[in-house]
Parts: structure tokens; sequence; C-alpha cells
């Protein structure tokens, strides 16, 4: 298990990338990756300009963004999956991932208030 966030949500991210490169690019799937991707992503783009903010409250605002975006990844897995049926497990896989990324962004956010 990656204990240091930055680099957790960085192989996310990654991960995520190397997955939807395995999707189908249609009408259906292709603008859900596109998305997917987007806010897979940004979870780790947040948490380092979180880690480098300028003050508390901008520290908090991007902890926030972080967690916006897990849930919205969260999402973008689950509509995968149905337009997909056959990326059904590793959709599962990198919803959890993305569940675990909420409830330690949410505890962050709850304890920098």
């Amino acid at each position: 298990m990656l204990y240091d966030l930055e680099e957790r949500t960085a192989r996310f991210g990654e991960n995520i990338i190397k997955f939807c490169r395995t999707a189908r690019q249609d009408n259906i799937a292709g603008p859900i990756v596109n998305q997917l991707v987007r806010s897979a992503t940004s979870i780790g783009a947040n948490y380092m300009e979180a880690n480098h903010a300028s003050s508390k409250k901008d520290f908090r605002n991007k902890i926030q963004i972080s967690l916006k975006e897990c849930n919205e990844t969260k999402h973008w897995l689950r509509m995968l999956a149905e337009a997909e049926p056959e990326l059904k497990i590793p959709c599962r896989e990198f919803w959890r991932e993305a569940q675990e990324l909420t409830l330690i962004f949410a505890t962050i956010a709850k304890k920098s208030n």
C-alpha cells in the first residue's frame, strides 16, 4: 500500500490512463473515457497544488477539489462499466481505489477546518 499520497494519486492517474487506452472510442464510450481521464488525473494535480498552497484557505480549497474529482471519477467508472460490460471488473477495482481516496480527502478536509 502506498502511503505517500502524492505518489498514490499520481499512480492512480497513470493507471487510469493505461486502462482507458484499452477502452473503445466509439460515440458512447469515447466521451466517458475522456471525462474519466480528466477527473482521475485531476485528483493528484490538485493534491500537489494543495501541498504547495499559499494559505490554509487555498489548501482547503484544493483538497475539496481533489475530493470532488474523486467522486466524479467514481461516477465515470460506473458509466464506463455500463457502456463496456467487459470492463466491469477493472472499473470496480478502480472504483474501490477512488473510494479510498475519497475517504482520505474527506478526512483531510474535515481536519483542515
